[in-house]
């Protein structure tokens, strides 16, 4: 018999109470349960990245980490990613050249949020190092990459220029 365990989180800003098996991995709770199917399974083994979300802030492999270990944790989906960093990062994927079949879109994209988001200038091979658990079988990543450093760019920008916007990311 199966374990349940009485799990409370937040979701996308929404608090969720919802009962899951121990066992439960929480891209299985998100796609399956919460019908956020944005978060994508590929390998089931870490190693692809699709089902990268972010873990009260931190990016992490929703295939292995289980539901109920996020109790009173914050997740935040490809589908609750908001604000002018996304706005960036959505816009310069379609014109760099960064999409093509879009399966591993979401998880690249959560990814590439945590690098935009820091606010530091990071060097092409430092994008790749931090963009390294993502793959990608279409695009050869190059577009990626280069969507990464103009979002970047533009958001170190949009923040020297607006001294407010320095201090509060979204």
């Amino acid at each position: 018999m199966d374990e349940t365990v009485a799990l409370t989180l937040v979701v996308n800003g929404r608090e969720r109470s919802i009962s899951v098996s121990a066992r439960e991995s929480l891209a299985d709770l998100l796609r399956e349960r919460f019908s956020l199917t944005g978060t994508h399974l590929g390998c089931e083994q870490g190693v692809c990245g699709a089902c990268t979300v972010l873990l009260d802030d931190l990016p992490v492999r929703a295939c292995l980490t289980l539901a109920a270990s996020c109790e009173g944790c914050e997740v935040v989906t490809i589908e609750g990613l908001q604000g002018p960093d996304v706005e960036r990062l959505r816009g310069h994927f379609r014109t760099q050249g960064g999409l093509q079949c879009g399966f591993c879109t979401p998880g690249m994209l959560v990814s590439a949020y945590d690098v935009v988001r820091r606010r530091e200038s990071p060097t092409r091979d430092e994008i790749c190092a931090a963009m390294s658990g993502n793959i990608c079988r279409c695009t050869g990543y190059n577009g990626i990459v280069r969507a990464i450093q103009l979002a970047n760019d533009e958001a170190l920008d949009a923040d020297n220029a607006d001294p407010v916007a320095a201090t509060t990311h979204d």
